[in-house]
């Protein structure tokens, strides 16, 4: 099982100091509760077995996706790697931008929302707040309605805060749950298991070389994307790319 997932783990980009792949859904970004394959753990043994290095590999996680969430993923190949990029997200210099597909469309086609965060670690569960709050954290993301159809809208979303489940929580707050993202809400949609949303975008300074790098990810696997063209799909990919 584990060379079939790391077979469905595609490479964008890589050097001697990080790599980006595509997350398929339904992977962990690091170790969990469950045991499960972990793309962290997964990718560790794909270095590993590439380069046939002794003892053990170093992989630092930039940062995280949602597990039933796929799309583009950064992870540093050296301490020194792992610290500029970590950095590059703390003074938001890493971009990163998102497709969802939501039930309903929100009251504007574009705008930006500004809520408050605060996360329950035992339920991995959040509630969002239109005023500060204790314990709460500022969430803010920009997005733009790429196109509608049948009761669902594509939306294009460029995140500027990094918060828990931020997406998920700030569109099922202004009533747009995300297409089967039933821990906010979310109606059931027969045939779609992973929710509908993906991340489609990742920009930064290489950590050494300064050079602005940018990688893009097409939606894919589920029927929730099927139903938008590739041309709605590369709209809502390069909205916000500069």
């Amino acid at each position: 099982m584990t060379e079939d997932r790391l077979s469905a783990i595609p490479v964008l980009y890589e050097d001697n100091h990080m790599i980006v792949v595509v997350k398929p859904p339904g992977i962990p970004s690091q170790e969990d509760e469950t045991g499960d394959p972990d793309m962290l753990t997964l990718l560790k043994q794909d270095l590993k077995i590439r380069y046939n290095k002794p003892g053990n590999v170093f992989l630092g996680l930039v940062h995280r996706l949602d597990r039933p969430v796929g799309g583009a993923m950064v992870f540093a190949k050296t301490s020194k790697g792992a610290s500029r990029l970590s950095e590059a997200v703390r003074s938001r210099s890493f971009g990163k931008t998102y497709a969802c597909v939501v039930h309903g469309s929100p009251n504007a086609p574009q705008g930006r929302l500004q809520h408050y965060i605060r996360k329950d670690a035992k339920k991995n569960q959040v509630t969002v707040f239109n005023q500060p709050a204790a314990e709460a954290k500022e969430a803010i993301l920009d997005y733009h309605v790429i196109a509608q159809k049948g009761g669902f809208t594509l939306i294009a979303v460029s995140l500027l805060t990094g918060r828990p489940h931020q997406i998920r929580a700030q569109m099922a707050h202004i009533g747009c749950s995300i297409i089967a993202d039933r821990k906010y809400g979310a109606p059931p949609t027969p045939s779609i298991t992973d929710i509908a949303l993906w991340s489609t975008s990742v920009s930064m300074p290489h950590p050494v070389t300064k050079e602005q790098l940018l990688f893009r990810s097409v939606p894919a696997g589920s029927p929730a994307w099927s139903r938008w063209s590739e041309q709605e799909l590369m709209e809502a990919i390069d909205w916000f790319i500069q």
